[in-house]
C-alpha cells in the first residue's frame, strides 16, 4: 500500500510540472527539454519553403490582412489566438514551422509563444513587408464591417526628439523638427511641444503641402487648457509636459496621437514626471517615447519610472542627450532604460504602428 501511494506521489507530481512549465517538455529518456524559436533571414526562410519537409507556414496577421496578400500556401493563426493550448492546425509539436506577420513584432510574439507551448522547430522570419517573392490575394478582401483595411501608420525616427510619421492615408506629420535627415517629404501636419530651437527648426522641411496645418505649444495650451484637435487622418491630444527647472508646464506640452486604425502614441516632450501619466495608464496606450538626457530634462531611472507608470505596450527612449545635431542617440543609455516592451530606434530608423 505504500509503495502504491509513494508511485502515486511521483506521477502527481510529474503531471503538475508539466502543467506549470508549457515551455519544458519531457522526452523519450525522461529528461526536461526547454525550447526557444531561431530567427532567420528571408533568403533563409525562402530555401526552407523549397523543401519538401513537411513544413507548414504560419501567418500570425489578422484575417482581413491574410486576406488582402500571403505567402502562397501559408496558413492562418491569428498571434491573438495564439494563447495557452497548442494550435489545432498544428497537431506535431516536431514540425517545421516558418512564422510572419506584417513588420516582424507578432511574429516574434507567436513565435515565442509557440515554443513555450513544446513546438520544437518554429522558425520566424519577419513581416511581409519586406517579402520579395510570390504574394497571393484572396478575391474577397473587404473587412468584417464592409470597410478597406486601414493598415498602419509608418513613424521615421530622425534623432534627439524629431520624427517623421507617415499615415496610412498618405498624409506626413513632423514632430519636433531639428535633427537627422528625411525632411523632403512635404507636410500636411507640423507639430511642436515647446520653444527651444532644438524643437523648432521648420526651416528644414523642405516644402508643405498647401493646407499643411502647424500645431505649436501655443495652439495647444490655447486658452490655458490643454487642446484636442481632430484631423480626420490622427486626432491630436496635448498633454502635460515640463514640471523641471528647464521647462514650465505653461509653455510646454506633450502630445498623444490616435491614427484611423485605432493605435495610439504617447509623446512625452521634455519634461519631468507629470501628474497627468497617472491617467494615462488608463488609456491603454500602444507606443510611448519618453525623453532622459538627464540634464535639461529626467534621467533615464525617472523615465523607467515614469514608463512603468503609463504602462504602454512599447516604451522608446529618445532624447537622451543634450541638444546635439551631429551626435543625438545614445546606446547606452538606450540600453540603460530597462521597461517592459522596450523599443531602441536609432536615427533613420522606421517604425511600422500596428
Amino acid at each position: 500500500m505504500k509503495k502504491w501511494w509513494v508511485t502515486f506521489c511521483v506521477m502527481f507530481l510529474l503531471l503538475f510540472t508539466a502543467c506549470s512549465e508549457r515551455s519544458q517538455v519531457m522526452d523519450g529518456d525522461g529528461m526536461i527539454q526547454t525550447f526557444q524559436y531561431t530567427q532567420i533571414s528571408q533568403d533563409v526562410a525562402k530555401e526552407m519553403m523549397e523543401k519538401d519537409d513537411g513544413h507548414v507556414i504560419v501567418d500570425v496577421r489578422r484575417e482581413d490582412e491574410y486576406a488582402e496578400g500571403h505567402i502562397p500556401g501559408a496558413i492562418l493563426i491569428p498571434n491573438e489566438s495564439i494563447d495557452v493550448d497548442p494550435p489545432e492546425e498544428l497537431p506535431d509539436p516536431n514540425q517545421i514551422i516558418l512564422v510572419y506577420c506584417r513588420s516582424g513584432r507578432r511574429s516574434k510574439e507567436a513565435s515565442q509563444k509557440l515554443a513555450d507551448m513544446g513546438y520544437s522547430n518554429v522558425y520566424e522570419f519577419g513581416g511581409i513587408i519586406d517579402w520579395t517573392g510570390d504574394i497571393e490575394i484572396n478575391n474577397n478582401n473587404e473587412t468584417e464591417n464592409g470597410g478597406e483595411e486601414m493598415g498602419a501608420a509608418k513613424l521615421l525616427y530622425q534623432g534627439h526628439a524629431s520624427m517623421r510619421i507617415t499615415t496610412t492615408e498618405g498624409k506626413v506629420i513632423y514632430v519636433d523638427p531639428f535633427a537627422g535627415e528625411g525632411y523632403d517629404v512635404p507636410a500636411d501636419l507640423i507639430l511642436m511641444t515647446h520653444g527651444h530651437y532644438d524643437h523648432t527648426q521648420t526651416d528644414t522641411i523642405t516644402t508643405k503641402n498647401p493646407d499643411c496645418e502647424t500645431i505649436s505649444w501655443e495652439e495647444a495650451l490655447s486658452g490655458g487648457q490643454h487642446q484636442s484637435f481632430d484631423l480626420g487622418y490622427v486626432k491630436v491630444e496635448a498633454v502635460e509636459a515640463g514640471y523641471n527647472k528647464n521647462h514650465d508646464a505653461k509653455q510646454c506640452v506633450g502630445f498623444i496621437l490616435t491614427f484611423s486604425n485605432g493605435v495610439t502614441l504617447y509623446l512625452s516632450g521634455d519634461t519631468s514626471t507629470t501628474p497627468q501619466m497617472q491617467k494615462l495608464a488608463q488609456r491603454n496606450l500602444d507606443y510611448a517615447f519618453f525623453c532622459c538626457d538627464g540634464v535639461y530634462n529626467m534621467d533615464v531611472q525617472e523615465a523607467i519610472e515614469c514608463a512603468k507608470t503609463v504602462g504602454a505596450k512599447h516604451n522608446i527612449p529618445y532624447h537622451m542627450i543634450p541638444a546635439d545635431k551631429t551626435n543625438c542617440f545614445d546606446q547606452a543609455v538606450a540600453e540603460s532604460f530597462d521597461v517592459p516592451g522596450r523599443i531602441i530606434l536609432k536615427p533613420g530608423e522606421e517604425l511600422v504602428l500596428e
